[in-house]
């Protein structure tokens, strides 16, 4: 199988190259029109009423209003495996270019080539938890730290309504911090929290909807609760230089370092592995959905709901 090169536009300057190697994170304004983020409103409520065909999400009773659907979900699993609305987001050029530029800008002779293996399509009603802090690396290991999330904000992204919250340069020296259950289940969802670390260069990342901001696998990040009373819709896409190895889901006998996991979606330069094929998605989508605490902005709201959410070890992979 040969993969013919894809071409993508570069839309950063050298400077904002450099702000993201250095700095592990970088926003960009106004990437997705009004018209587009009308699309991928429309097919979130597509999703959850379970409008694609897929093994997880049953067709939602018509009687039931968007809002009633939406409410109970905290998070999307792998969208882009039943939706072909998300999958083109997952392709979305200006996106794509920008990963080109600055996915393995860190590394000497990388040549823009980048994959994307995951998308998570954050609801975040009013009252939801956010989560504690973390790096994205534990969950999806890449050879040489070039993970990457493209975090698009659907819905204005505030404090309060539990923006990112993230520690610039924490990503450097790409050292792991080890992670402990919290205890602040109001606040953040039941997914472990890193520590051993200063939080005192911690920043909001407040912006509009539409912009994207991009951030590094090992950059400590955070959000919280929802204060609110409007949604918080993000779709996180996750990449990773195409020359990396996805070593996710080991099989009997395998060796950790040939381990490579080919459910992915090549986005921009080449696939290096393209000889090795590429694995169909499954049609189905992962739920991670909750209750609304009762400090909720609405408490006459009905939250109660299905709660069929996975250990995180299960949501943060595909």
């Amino acid at each position: 199988m040969v993969q013919e090169w894809i071409d993508v536009p570069k839309p950063l300057g050298q400077e904002q190259v450099k702000f993201f190697v250095e700095n592990g994170y970088l926003v960009l304004p106004g990437v997705i029109g009004p018209d587009e983020l009308e699309e991928l409103k429309v097919d979130t409520v597509r999703i959850a009423r379970g409008q694609y065909a897929n093994e997880n999400i049953k067709p939602m009773p018509d009687a039931l209003s968007d809002d009633q659907v939406l409410r109970n979900i905290l998070c999307i699993h792998q969208p882009h495996y039943i939706s072909p609305t998300m999958l083109k987001h997952v392709k979305h050029p200006q996106i794509c270019g920008a990963l080109s530029q600055i996915t393995a800008a860190h590394l000497p002779y990388w040549d823009g080539s980048v994959k994307c293996m995951q998308s998570m399509l954050f609801v975040k009603p009013p009252g939801f938890q956010g989560q504690a802090w973390h790096q994205d690396e534990i969950y999806i290991p890449t050879r040489d730290r070039s993970l990457i999330g493209a975090w698009t904000a659907i819905d204005d992204a505030t404090i309060e309504n539990g923006c990112l919250w993230i520690v610039p340069e924490s990503h450097k020296m790409g050292y792991l911090y080890p992670q402990k259950d919290h205890d602040n289940p109001d606040e953040f969802d039941f997914a472990q929290e890193s520590y051993g670390f200063e939080q005192k260069g911690e920043i909001p990342v407040e912006v509009k909807a539409g912009s994207v901001v991009f951030f590094n696998g090992y950059l400590l990040h955070r959000s919280r609760k929802n204060r609110s009373n409007i949604y918080r819709r993000v779709l996180v896409n996750h990449y990773m230089n195409a020359y990396s190895h996805l070593p996710w889901n080991l099989k009997p006998g395998e060796h950790v370092a040939m381990a490579d996991r080919r459910v992915i979606v090549p986005v921009s330069g080449k696939d290096p592995y393209a000889w090795k094929g590429l694995e169909q998605p499954p049609k189905s989508v992962w739920l991670r959905t909750c209750k609304a605490n009762a400090a909720a902005t609405d408490p006459k709201a009905d939250h109660q709901g299905r709660d069929n959410s996975k250990r995180v070890e299960e949501t943060a992979k595909g």
